[in-house]
């Protein structure tokens, strides 16, 4: 079984050359070749309500910002995480919270929710950075695993993806989607 398994897997890693590199041939000849019609539009079946034109033409600074942000709430950083904030902000929570309004109010607020844990531990997966072309926005998304310890004891766990509106170096929007973490059966 072993060894058909190899042999299989050769098969394909060697059929998986040949055709890169006539799928290269086929690239090169084809450049010489007249340009090609444009294919046509493809009518979609929505319309995007606040912006369809995307770019990742947004300053690393601003990921850094907002990866701090993430850093000080694990490190339990509430003035540090204030300073990764507009003055004012709007937050809408996974369990349907909304806010808008000035930073002060939201960070105490985090911060009751803070002191009740003893750790916080962020695995982050991902993020990607995106500008609206047309609305001149920038929007940075990220994907992580977030483990609270409670003093309690009690352990929470839970996969996020969230986006963070950034404006003048500064998060002023924020809206976040939970997926809770069942534990597992054995």
């Amino acid at each position: 079984m072993k060894r058909v398994f190899l042999a299989c897997t050769v098969f394909f890693l060697v059929m998986g050359c040949n055709s890169t590199s006539t799928e290269t041939k086929s690239a090169a000849e084809s450049a010489d070749a007249k340009p090609a019609e444009s294919a046509p539009a493809v009518e979609l079946p929505y319309k995007a309500l606040y912006s369809s034109q995307w770019n990742q033409d947004v300053p690393d600074q601003d990921l850094l910002n907002v990866l701090n942000s993430y850093k000080s709430w694990e490190n339990g950083d509430m003035n540090a995480l204030s300073a990764t904030l507009g003055d004012s902000i709007q937050f809408y929570a996974w369990d349907g919270y909304q806010y808008t309004g000035p930073k002060a109010a939201l960070i105490e607020r985090w911060g009751k929710f803070r002191d009740s844990l003893s750790a916080v531990k962020i695995e982050m997966d991902g993020w990607i950075k995106n500008h609206s072309i047309d609305k001149k926005t920038d929007i940075i998304s990220v994907w992580y695993k977030e483990t609270d310890t409670y003093k309690t004891g009690k352990i929470d766990s839970a996969y996020y993806q969230e986006d963070n509106m950034v404006a003048n170096g500064k998060i002023v929007w924020y809206s976040q989607h939970r997926q809770e973490l069942k534990p597992k059966k054995n």
